[in-house]
């Protein structure tokens, strides 16, 4: 955080008092981790996981973040990157399904007396029958059809 001082004319009545003349500045550079000023306060720049930051740092502050990045160098090297999964776990739907989940559909089998599976793929008869009894549950249009085995050609006019 740096703060910037001018030194300016007092008086209002003149847009430009300024004009013609030398304006003194002086920068003061505050130490962003403890807000103390002094000589030693610089811009330092430091990388970090390939990226670069900047900040405003007196002296020992900036020793401080030497031997804290050496300490993380430190770490990471005899650490191991954990990957994120490459898929995310959804919902258990079917697109052959509207309005319904397999948890639905595995409900109503065991209501019927059907076994099915806790977890994973249902069966294909078991999800057509459920299409059945609830036909609420058919997804619309071509790919419904297609899903069920029915889909239509279209037929040439005549």
């Amino acid at each position: 955080m740096s703060a910037v001082l001018s030194k300016m004319p007092q008086s209002r009545s003149d847009p430009e008092p300024w004009k013609g003349q030398h304006v003194a500045q002086k920068v003061i550079l505050v130490d962003d981790l403890d807000s103390s000023e002094g000589d030693d306060v610089a811009r330092r720049e430091f990388s970090l996981l390939n990226r670069t930051f900047a900040i405003d740092l007196s002296e020992a502050n900036q020793r401080r973040l030497t031997e804290a990045l050496q300490f993380i160098e430190e770490v990471l090297e005899r650490s191991r990157e954990v990957k994120k999964p490459s898929r995310r776990k959804t919902a258990d739907t079917s697109p052959r399904l509207r309005g319904y989940t397999l948890t639905d559909v595995r409900a109503w089998a065991r209501e019927q007396g059907i076994e099915v599976p806790e977890r994973g793929k249902l069966p294909d008869e078991v999800i057509e029958k459920f299409i059945a009894a609830h036909p609420d549950a058919a997804a619309d249009g071509p790919a419904a059809d297609a899903a069920q085995g029915t889909a239509t050609q279209s037929q040439p006019e005549a």
